[in-house]
């Protein structure tokens, strides 16, 4: 699967771009603000149906414009695929595949699979816990709809949980009966969100280890650990018993959407203990693993968006991910960089089909 053609028309900062990419190494180069990244979160878009750094869709139109469209066609299995979308707004998001548009967005997930890296990638680490139960949702999405349905049926459940919560002035028998309604499908969702969850990050586990190893020259001990208040076998009770507590805050303590991935190196939190490389190694593996579980699943070579990647990495270390990413395993890989001295040298190495284009506000140059 590649992507051969890419069309945007006011999409951030660029005002109108016509690419014909090829199917191995893309490169961005250009000063920071230059409109890398935006062409970057356009192909982003056409996998998630929506922006990677913002997911406020108006705020992704250009500057004193009123809508922005993103369009590619596609190779995958032998056959084009035609993507648009266009957001306007006051006005409905289009999204179409093929000309024919969506009934839910959903349906989308998964149909080009993607992985980016990124220097935002960095909010895994150092904010709350709400950023990694994205990250996991996001990829196990990619390749199981099953798991996307439950995941959006168990959010509404919460939803509702909480608005009566919010309304509950005293616990009652006739709360407690409607808080045990909403307790039964928590709990019967959330094993299997628990169970899919489990199972994405034990076989995600070796990948990462190999893989931080290799570009690490085994010089740490890395690790993540599942938390989940699901895995308590009464859980049911531990619900309950948080009843008053969550009247008085007016939201759901317990749950799968309290779910958390503890990231250590040396049987420490590394958002404490890790240096800015070791920080960006860990993140750099964690999504090359991403990356190696979605092919096996999906049975398509997923397109890797490498955006600034070598900042903060020593030369060894930005190395070895170049000889990682050189191998056969993939493709269509997008990089971008501030430097064409930089990037030369590393296509030489790789010896893949590559294309250089050179950004400027929003323009783009084929050299």
């Amino acid at each position: 699967m590649f992507l051969k053609h890419l069309h945007l028309i006011n999409f951030k900062n660029i005002e109108l771009a016509q690419l014909d990419l090829c199917k191995g190494i893309n490169c961005l180069i250009g000063s920071n603000g230059a409109g890398k990244t935006n062409l970057l979160d356009a192909i982003y878009y056409m996998s998630f149906c929506k922006s990677f750094f913002n997911p406020v869709d108006s705020q992704n139109i250009r500057h004193n414009q009123d809508f922005f469209v993103v369009q590619g066609t596609y190779h995958v299995n032998n056959e084009e695929e035609h993507i648009y979308c266009g957001v306007k707004n006051g006005v409905k998001k289009q999204f179409k595949r093929n000309k024919k548009e969506y009934d839910k967005l959903s349906d989308h997930i998964g149909l080009l699979p993607l992985v980016v890296i990124s220097p935002q990638d960095e909010r895994l680490i150092v904010e709350g816990s709400e950023q990694r139960r994205r990250y996991v949702d996001g990829v196990i999405s990619q390749y199981d709809k099953t798991y996307l349905e439950q995941l959006i049926n168990y959010n509404k459940i919460i939803s509702q949980r909480n608005l009566y919560l919010k309304k509950l002035k005293v616990l009652n028998p006739s709360a407690h009966d409607m808080l045990d309604i909403w307790d039964y499908q928590m709990i019967e969702l959330g094993k299997k969100i628990v169970q899919a969850r489990t199972r994405f990050l034990e076989e995600l586990k070796p990948v990462f280890l190999e893989t931080y190893n290799f570009i690490s020259g085994q010089k740490e001990e890395v690790e993540f650990v599942y938390k989940s208040h699901l895995k308590d076998k009464d859980f049911k009770s531990h619900l309950k018993n948080a009843r008053e507590r969550d009247m008085l805050l007016g939201y759901s303590t317990k749950g799968v959407h309290k779910d958390d991935v503890d990231f250590k190196i040396g049987a420490y939190p590394i958002k404490k203990m890790g240096s800015q490389g070791q920080k960006k190694t860990f993140l750099i593996a964690l999504k090359l693993g991403q990356f190696k579980f979605l092919s096996k699943y999906k049975k398509k070579t997923p397109i890797l968006l490498l955006d600034d990647i070598f900042d903060k990495l020593d030369t060894q270390r930005g190395d070895k991910l170049i000889e990682l990413v050189g191998g056969d395993c993939f493709r269509q890989i997008f990089i971008t960089d501030t430097q064409i001295n930089r990037i030369q040298p590393i296509l030489k190495k790789i010896k893949k089909e590559s294309r250089i284009f050179m950004v400027d506000n929003g323009a783009f140059d084929l050299i």
